[in-house]
């Protein structure tokens, strides 16, 4: 399982209460970019519309841009293969309040691309600013023992 993007933010900004894996629906040359490393999930999310699951605002620019054609769009919404059950259980849970679908990674699974996205819970200012110290105490704590 070779990891070809991560969304790093998510896991600063966001609680993960619950991870989902889909297949996604790409084109030819998006496999491609995506396989060179030319993808960015920042500011991306999961949105259930028609009972089917999208992913939204994912950024995957062309592979070669004098091949690809005039009208493709780098933001468009990439449609996700989940299963009915699955959908179902998400779109309850996608309904309450203060939960979001956002995309953790998208890998490789037996040469096809997969996605990762969770049910997540938005942090509040006072947990980050909480994990942000934490984080600096452990640094400065690691460092005068090292300094000894």
């Amino acid at each position: 399982m070779k990891i070809l993007a991560e969304n790093n933010k998510v896991n600063f900004d966001y609680e993960i209460l619950e991870t989902f894996e889909a297949g996604i629906v790409l084109y030819g040359f998006e496999v491609k970019a995506i396989k060179t490393g030319h993808v960015s999930l920042k500011s991306s999310y999961v949105v259930i519309r028609n009972n089917e699951a999208y992913l939204i605002n994912a950024f995957i620019p062309p592979y070669q841009p004098l091949n690809t054609p005039e009208s493709y769009d780098q933001q468009r919404s990439r449609k996700l293969l989940l299963k009915k059950a699955e959908i179902r259980s998400l779109i309850g849970k996608s309904r309450v309040k203060g939960l979001t679908l956002v995309p953790l990674r998208l890998y490789t699974k037996k040469s096809k691309i997969k996605l990762e996205f969770g049910i997540a819970k938005g942090k509040r200012k006072i947990d980050k600013r909480e994990k942000i110290k934490k984080r600096d105490t452990e640094r400065e704590i690691g460092r005068k023992i090292r300094g000894r």
